[in-house]
């Protein structure tokens, strides 16, 4: 009992956590701790020593860390003391949250839980410390208890203030005590800020198994960033890194959806073989392979390098190849541009070998590859080997039967194909969308205009696809009268969008009607749900050069060079003649720049929860956009801000010339441009609320803010979310509003603050926003929504004439987010 007392006395939390530090009981403060500690330091550094002194002497002791087992601790006479606890063990899993729950890594709607038993044979190395008692100072020893008992409370910037001041007598022995205490007692945070600290210091000394511990324990709580610059210090050091390092990193990048973290799970999972030379798990390959192929078809078809390469080592390495693994594979090859027919037919040789049978999806991505290159033949027979099956035949096997047919020159048949499927009662939306552009593509006007007909009187949806097809061909034929009256029909029955309005655009300009066109460039420009690209500018541009009108052909090469657009090279000779006439030199800038209107929008969507991340450095910053699949008002602002910030995005987000949607998550370039905002609203990585927040709250930025974070109730009511301030903070904010005769209530629930315009207040909100609304959103954002539906299924439980919701263990700002 004593020895439990003690423990819990020195551990600031309620779970009695046990360290063999026997001390004399004739231990005081040491009378230089006066001038050093206030007086409530004082005294709980004292209740820490009346609490150490409890402890019975030994002599030198190792702490031995198991990732599935309750520290122990060894000690010489062979004497076991059990760090036991009423609580639940240390870690019992082997990924495991503070709740002590077994944790499921998820790729798409299946989960893929790791083979426990493979991970316990993961070394786990040994760290040992220079215990308490072995120090003669008996001053040393009561500032390292205090520590102990004190660094855990405090922010990361009081941390290290904290250890600043222990600079003078603070040696390697006492920081590594200090980091293993906090990692024994789940404060890993501490013990990584303790572990940053040591690295500055002139005394630090590289210790492996310490650093590996650490490591194993970021990756485990999902901290890959913090992981991840462990690991690399353990590289820099001339070390490899452990077995367990490269499988929890990798397992914590595939944990999160972040954009670039499968990148970064392939790349260390490939360190782990060719550099470690280790061999993982099988339950690792297994994960990695359902990440590769968890993506839809035209994104997982870049990553069939990697899964060839994973299948390569399971072979090689003896392990057990699924049937699972054979469809994956022949499934991307399936998509490539360029289709390996050898390697297909040897995957096929393989599951033969092996007994696995080709199912249903094997067959349907045999049928995909061969319909890309055209061989009939073997469609054919894959097609009647699905009608020999039990299975029911899926849409996408007569999808590839009319584009096969469609490849050989033979649309007719592929029409025939189409009418036995309607016949089957299975015609879907994917199958009309084939068949129309089979149709379009053969140029059959009569049977394509049917055809669309039918699928506009069915009532599928997306009906987009089908007209951007139609017109394409009434453009390549010059039947203009034609395209002009089917963009009439889309108007009517369709949100706009870019694609079908570069194609009118581009009729218009062929038509030498420039008036017009101009007309629906500045539309598409003033529209953020339509917007401009490149296609459209380099369109108007030709239009203009044609026309003679070189002052408007001036401003939209400067609006390309902005958003950095190519010009098309038929176009230079001419635009060039033209910029002589007026400017002595022109080159399109090389440094970027926000404009007013991009500050101020950022500024809104940061409040409203946009991401920014930086490097380890903190020089280059990059922002991370993430838009709700659920919500309709996302749906139509992410087009808006990928447009508006363009010129930022890296390779990866943005757009092509083709019918590609905006994806629902995309990152700009890291720039050091981004250090204000990464200093006033994530200085430690965490959202936070600058404190000249007041100045810059424009009607804009309210109205991004309302967009990207906030909702409209069925009442009619506005509520803005905000993540990551503290109550001084939104009371900053409820001021600037109230000068702008704006009264709002305010409710926190959990992590996150709601302010509300309620009754009239939204009314006065909604004037002041509505000049900065996108034109598509604001009879959505006006309106009564009677149905929230997804949109509002956040608010529909906080009432602001109830008592306060807020968590009040949460620290402010402290959301526990991937990192």
């Amino acid at each position: 009992m004593l020895l439990r007392s003690g423990a819990q006395e020195l551990s600031y939390s309620s779970t009695p956590i046990f360290i063999s530090t026997p001390l004399s009981s004739s231990i005081h403060t040491h009378t230089t701790l006066s001038l050093l500690f206030t007086p409530s330091m004082r005294h709980s550094l004292s209740t820490s020593l009346r609490s150490l002194s409890l402890f019975t002497k030994s002599s030198k002791s190792i702490l031995y860390f198991h990732p599935h087992r309750t520290p122990t601790l060894f000690t010489p006479a062979n004497h076991l003391l059990s760090f036991s606890s009423s609580s639940k063990p240390f870690s019992s899993a082997p990924y495991a949250s503070s709740t002590g729950v077994e944790e499921k890594w998820e790729f798409g709607s299946e989960s893929n839980e790791l083979d426990v038993a493979e991970l316990k044979k993961l070394a786990s190395p040994v760290v040992e410390v220079k215990e308490l008692e072995e120090l003669p100072e008996q001053w040393r020893r009561s500032k390292i208890a205090w520590l102990c008992k004190e660094l855990p409370s405090h922010k990361p910037a009081t941390l290290v203030r904290i250890l600043n001041a222990q600079r003078k007598w603070i040696a390697q022995e006492n920081a590594m005590y200090i980091a293993v205490h906090f990692m024994r007692i789940r404060e890993n945070e501490a013990s990584f800020r303790v572990y940053k600290w040591m690295m500055q210091q002139h005394w630090y000394r590289f210790d492996f198994d310490f650093a590996t511990k650490l490591a194993d324990y970021m990756g485990k709580e999902r901290k890959f960033t913090k992981c991840r610059e462990i690991f690399n210090n353990i590289i820099n050091q001339g070390c490899v890194p452990s077995e367990s390092t490269f499988h929890i990193l990798t397992v914590a990048y595939l944990s999160s959806p972040i954009q670039g973290c499968l990148e970064e799970a392939c790349g260390i999972f490939n360190r782990m073989i060719q550099f470690g030379g280790y061999k993982p798990r099988l339950s690792l390959h297994n994960s990695l392979f359902k990440a590769l192929v968890s993506k839809p078809g035209g994104t997982s078809k870049y990553y069939l390098k990697q899964a060839e390469f994973v299948y390569h080592n399971m072979v090689t390495s003896g392990l057990d190849v699924s049937k699972n693994i054979y469809a994956g594979l022949i499934w991307l090859h399936s998509y490539q541009d360029v289709i390996d027919t050898e390697r297909i037919v040897a995957l096929r040789g393989e599951m033969k070998q092996v007994g696995v049978e080709e199912e249903k999806d094997v067959l349907v991505s045999i049928l995909r590859a061969y319909s890309k290159q055209g061989d009939v033949e073997e469609v054919e027979k894959t097609w009647l080997k699905l009608l020999r099956s039990d299975c029911s035949l899926p849409s996408q096997a007569f999808v590839h039967r009319m584009e096969v047919y469609a490849k050989v020159g033979e649309p007719t048949k592929s029409l025939e194909v189409f009418r036995a499927m309607q016949g089957t009662n299975s015609t879907n939306v994917v199958a009309y969308h084939k068949i129309i552009e089979v149709m379009c593509e053969a140029q059959e006007i009569e049977i394509a205009e049917s055809l669309v007909n039918d699928f506009v009187k069915s009532g599928m949806k997306p009906l987009i696809p089908a007209y951007v097809e139609l017109m394409n061909m009434y453009l390549k034929l010059n039947l203009h009268e034609k395209l002009e009256a089917i963009f009439t029909q889309y108007l009517e029955k369709c949100q706009p969008n870019r694609a079908v309005f570069n194609i009118y655009l581009e009729s218009l300009v062929r038509l030498g009607n420039h008036n017009k066109a101009m007309e629906i460039f500045n539309q598409m420009y003033s529209n953020g749900a339509i917007g401009v690209n490149s296609r459209s500018c380099n369109t108007i541009l030709s239009g203009y050069l044609s026309s003679g009108q070189y002052i408007e052909a001036e401003k939209i090469y400067d609006l390309m060079c902005l958003k950095k657009y190519d010009i098309d090279p038929s176009l230079m000779e001419k635009l060039d003649f033209v910029l002589s006439l007026s400017r002595k030199s022109f080159k399109k800038p090389t440094s970027l720049k926000l404009s007013k209107d991009q500050r101020e929008i950022l500024i809104g969507l940061l409040l409203g929860g946009l991401r920014l991340e930086s490097d380890e450095a903190r020089k280059n910053h990059a922002l991370h956009f993430e838009f709700s699949k659920s919500s309709s008002v996302h749906s139509v602002l992410k087009r808006h801000i990928h447009d508006h910030y363009h010129e930022w995005l890296n390779s990866f987000s943005r757009e092509t010339d083709g019918n590609q949607s905006i994806p629902d998550r995309f990152s700009t370039i890291a720039h050091t441009y981004f250090s204000f905002y990464a200093d006033q609203f994530w200085p430690k990585g965490r959202p936070v609320i600058p404190k000249l927040i007041h100045r810059w709250l424009s009607p804009r930025v309210l109205a991004y803010w309302y967009m990207y974070g906030g909702y409209r109730t069925s009442s009619g009511d506005i509520l803005l979310k905000l993540k990551g301030g503290t109550r001084e903070d939104v009371e900053k904010i409820v001021m600037v509003l109230k000068a702008k005769s704006l009264d709002c209530r305010v409710k926190r629930k959990g992590r996150v603050f709601w302010i509300g315009f309620l009754g009239s207040n939204s009314v006065w909100f909604w004037k002041l926003t509505e000049l900065y609304i996108l034109d598509d959103l604001r009879e959505l954002l006006r309106a009564d929504v009677q149905d929230l539906g997804n949109d509002g299924a956040e608010i529909q439980d906080i009432n602001f004439d109830s008592g306060s919701d807020s968590d009040e263990k949460a620290s402010d700002g402290s959301d526990n987010e991937n990192e």
